[in-house]
């Protein structure tokens, strides 16, 4: 009878670390898709912007005047931030990218003529609002990697994290050259 009762109790204890361990398991895996979620809506805000650059340069273009050296520039990081592989690598390009943009906007500022064109303001519009944004998604994205990064190192999710082969994941920080003042160069001609 004893034996039977420890049978009983041994076998709910076995069902309910094998619960446990589903549980943390399926907790995981939730965590880990939330972060790829939260990239693939990052992807596609940069992507977005990146359709829109190249119509506000075409635009700013038609302005003889305007500085060619900023527009090339934006073309040149825009290309290099579709083309970086990785969190780090990204988010180093597109904060290039944004300071450029932003570079761009103040220049335009000073061009009566090209401030007043309501393709180019609707093009600033919708970048800038394309920028808050992301910046929104890079957010929910950190948040997604740093609640990420403490399950797979806490007890006891730590242990199971180690026998799917998950490591802590990047989080999107902002670049070095996006925490300096924009440097604006307002040489406009006479």
């Amino acid at each position: 009878m004893i034996s039977l009762i420890l049978l009983v109790v041994l076998l709910f204890l076995v069902i309910g670390l094998a619960s446990y361990a589903i549980s943390i398991y399926n907790g995981l895996i939730r965590v880990k898709l939330n972060i790829e979620k939260a990239w693939a809506n990052i992807d596609v805000i940069l992507k977005q912007r990146h359709d829109e650059i190249p119509k506000l340069v075409k635009l700013c273009q038609q302005y003889a005047q305007y500085e060619r050296g900023t527009l090339e520039k934006v073309i040149a990081l825009r290309s290099q931030a579709m083309q970086a592989v990785g969190v780090g690598d990204k988010a180093v390009a597109e904060g290039q990218l944004s300071a450029a943009l932003g570079k761009v906007f103040a220049v335009a500022e000073a061009y009566p003529d090209l401030k007043a064109n309501v393709n180019i303001a609707q093009l600033q519009g919708r970048i800038s609002g394309l920028e808050t944004e992301l910046a929104d998604r890079r957010e929910l994205y950190n948040e997604s990697v740093n609640i990420y990064n403490i399950r797979i190192q806490q007890f006891p999710d730590g242990l199971v994290a180690n026998m799917m082969n998950l490591a802590p994941k990047e989080m999107f920080k902002v670049a070095e050259e996006e925490r300096q003042d924009v440097d604006v160069n307002l040489d406009l001609p006479k």
